[in-house]
């Protein structure tokens, strides 16, 4: 039996082809999920996995397969049923998981033979028996599974290409920001792999950078900190030579013991969502947790770094408390903050979220051709109606912001205090050209595909081109 899984590209995006720019080998990691699903599939199946970020293929000269599993973010689900189409035209029944098949099922089952929705860990082995039998059914209910159930990723079937590999040592987010569907599909109790198989996994990975895909690696209340802990000894002990990027909150900053354990694991980065610059944006946001102790952001961005971990600082912009302004407010506060690299995204209703279902009912959603339309949720292009900007005059703030974070100086400026410090310069330097490069690659986008037309529909503006990642 043979067996495809694909990660679907998004052609707005400069993420898609590494081959287009020596950047953007930096800027992809593996699709884990698939890799996680393919150690579950029994060896008389044979599998291959096919990134459309690597490369595209030219699938009618496959061999032809039993059985196709596509999965897709949002702003994939536009190509996830291209490619369906594409197969099913061939004879081969496709089954779509993933966040967005599972917030938008009734929509996925327009376009696949079969949807799994959540978790598909529980549920795999019934779908490949069902699809050798010749009775796919068309909705599976995934759950929450116990994270000792997840088995270790095939990284083999995807040995060349990345400069980073991935590993997933939790799942589920107890902050539940308005924003954000983790807590949708993880849920909002965070869970924990066993530590033993975290190491094994990781030493399966090929490449020595990793990123370390848990939505918070750290967690937000002392057991969870505990368990980090406990994590980043045993990392320690098995001298794994790794090093890693993960995402995490603030209070990492409060622990010295966890930053030394976690610097002395191979912590090279850490992403860290601020959100909002104001405190009526952190709490319009649901991201009150920022606002906790009167907590004074450049100091704990600085003592983060002096475990010579870099900090990404993440901001949101768009929201209804935002005013005229908010791009050089950005900028202004990821600089005072001292975060080395600066990630701002517009706000982005995506299915599954609580921004979703007020700006449904407030009739806001105004890239809404769908599915067409979801190649344009991204983050990185304006997809609502915003209360205090239009779409050009947002585009504009966004572009204030990148000019001026971005600036040769300032990042010379901020890889020059590295150097200083001592605190990885070289990772200082390629970060913040690739974001500078991006950031270019966004303004050209714009320009050139007339976005900037308020009132327009972004179906009426936008065709398939190096974007914003």
């Amino acid at each position: 039996m043979r067996l495809y899984l694909i990660n679907p590209f998004n052609p707005l995006v400069s993420l898609a082809n590494v081959k287009a720019s020596r950047w953007n080998r930096y800027r992809v990691w593996k699709p884990l999920g698939l890799l996680v699903l393919a150690g579950l599939t029994p060896p008389d199946w044979d599998v291959t996995i096919l990134d459309e970020n690597l490369s595209l293929s030219d699938y009618a000269s496959l061999p032809r397969p039993d059985l196709v599993g596509v999965t897709a973010f949002t702003s994939q689900a536009s190509r996830a049923y291209e490619i369906a189409a594409e197969f099913r035209r061939l004879g081969a029944p496709v089954v779509m998981g993933g966040i967005h098949a599972t917030m938008c099922r009734a929509e996925a089952l327009e376009h696949v033979d079969s949807v799994v929705t959540g978790e598909a860990e529980g549920v795999w082995a019934q779908v490949l028996s069902d699809a050798r039998a010749g009775r796919l059914q068309r909705t599976y209910e995934g759950h929450h599974v116990d994270m000792a159930d997840v088995p270790p990723a095939r990284n083999d079937l995807l040995s060349e290409g990345y400069a980073f590999g991935a590993i997933q040592t939790t799942r589920g987010c107890p902050l539940n920001c308005n924003f954000c569907s983790v807590s949708a599909f993880n849920g909002n109790k965070y869970r924990h792999r066993p530590i033993d198989q975290v190491i094994d996994e990781m030493r399966s990975i090929r490449e020595k950078w990793v990123l370390v895909v848990d939505d918070n690696l750290i967690g937000i209340n002392a057991a969870h900190l505990a368990r980090a802990k406990e994590l980043f000894r045993a990392m320690i002990a098995a001298d794994l030579g790794k090093k890693w990027i993960g995402q995490v909150t603030i209070n990492m900053a409060d622990d010295e013991e966890l930053l030394d354990l976690a610097v002395r694991a191979g912590c090279r980065g850490v992403f860290i969502g601020f959100e909002s610059p104001t405190a009526e944006g952190l709490v319009e946001v649901g991201k009150k947790f920022n606002l906790l102790k009167g907590r004074n952001f450049r100091a704990s961005v600085r003592r983060i770094q002096r475990h010579n971990i870099l900090v990404v600082g993440s901001f949101i912009m768009g929201l209804d408390s935002d005013e005229p302004g908010i791009g050089r407010r950005i900028a202004q506060a990821a600089s005072s903050y001292g975060v080395d690299i600066l990630n701002a995204l517009f706000l982005t209703p995506l299915p599954g979220t609580r921004l979703w279902d007020r700006m449904m009912s407030e009739d806001r959603i105004a890239a809404k051709d769908f599915p067409n339309d979801w190649r344009f949720y991204t983050l990185g292009f304006p997809t609502a109606h915003y209360r205090n900007f239009s779409w050009s005059s947002l585009v504009a703030e966004m572009n204030s912001c990148d000019r001026r974070f971005y600036s040769l100086w300032r990042i010379l400026r901020r890889v020059a205090e590295n150097l200083l410090r001592r605190r990885r310069p070289l990772l200082s330097l390629v970060s913040n050209l690739s974001y500078r490069n991006n950031t270019r690659l966004s303004r050209v986008s714009f320009g050139e595909l007339n976005l900037l037309r308020d009132g327009a529909s972004p179906r009426a503006t936008l065709r398939p081109a190096g974007g914003f990642a």
